[in-house]
């Protein structure tokens, strides 16, 4: 045997690398044998893949996934990979930033100091006018949804001229929870001016991407303004409740499901930026 090759247990032993560890990464082409006995099967190893073997188990001290760890031990050189590598972390900042603003919303919760969150929200009503909407509606998990709200309203602002033109904020509608588990469904809708130049548009384009035309009574609702930092999850959550414990001790009745209107220029709006109203019709 060569003296360059090891037996798998002394190369896991030197990489710090269990051998059951180093068979799967075999198996999902992470890190190969070098030589694999076709008679007893034995997995065979080179010195000069210690340094890659010792990057994976590195990485995986990371929670990286092993997708991602082959990836980065892939990349073309040394920078790739480290961008690859700064990608994967910023996507953990990103999470961890959010579980820890929904630990601290969860922390008012759980102490008793909802009203003390609710008070920061200002709640007043509006009455609105009959409306002609364009809409588009998809089943949707929370993580999807900014993506295809951002999609969804720019299809529906893209066809309005061709019914009409836009007459008020376009908004999305939430006919029932959307989370990590439940997938609403939600409702993308622009309100536009002609009805009927709306509704040949829908059946004539409008069918591939499930567009309805709808008349939205005139309503009533309560609403309160936040920025587009207030806007993520779980701030936005606060808003909602905000917005239902005040219809309570108003004495109103909730007549249909929660809303969110965008009347600002979404990618010009810094985060404080006053950008969206949550609303709830009432009666």
């Amino acid at each position: 045997m060569d003296d360059e090759l090891l037996t798998i247990g002394a190369f896991a032993a030197r990489a710090r690398l269990s051998a059951k560890a180093l068979r799967l990464y075999d198996r999902l082409g992470l890190l190969a044998p070098a030589q694999v006995d076709e008679v007893s099967g034995y997995r065979y190893y080179r010195a000069d893949q210690i340094e890659r073997a010792r990057l994976v188990a590195l990485l995986r001290q990371l929670d990286m996934p092993l997708a991602r760890i082959a990836e980065v031990v892939e990349a073309s050189d040394g920078a790739a990979a480290a961008a690859r590598l700064d990608a994967y972390w910023a996507g953990v900042e990103a999470r961890v930033a959010g579980q820890r603003t929904l630990a601290e919303y969860l922390r008012g919760r759980l102490s008793g100091r909802s009203s003390e969150m609710y008070g920061k929200f200002v709640v007043e009503t509006v009455d609105v006018p009959e409306q002609v909407v364009i809409s588009e509606a998809r089943h949707v998990l929370a993580g999807e949804l900014p993506a295809w709200i951002g999609a969804s309203l720019g299809r529906l602002e893209s066809a309005a001229p061709a019914c009409g033109g836009i007459t008020a904020p376009p908004f999305v509608v939430y006919h029932s929870e959307v989370s990590m588990e439940s997938d609403g469904p939600a409702e993308s809708c622009v309100p536009v001016a002609d009805e009927a130049a709306a509704r040949a548009w829908a059946e004539e384009r409008g069918r591939g991407w499930e567009t309805k035309v709808r008349v939205q009574p005139a309503q009533r609702l309560a609403f309160t303004r936040i920025t587009k930092a207030q806007v993520a999850h779980p701030q936005i959550l606060a808003a909602f409740e905000a917005v239902e414990e005040w219809i309570a001790r108003e004495g109103l009745e909730q007549t249909g499901p929660c809303r969110e209107v965008y009347f600002a220029d979404w990618e010009a709006a810094g985060a404080q930026d006053p950008v969206c109203d949550v609303a709830v019709p009432v009666r």
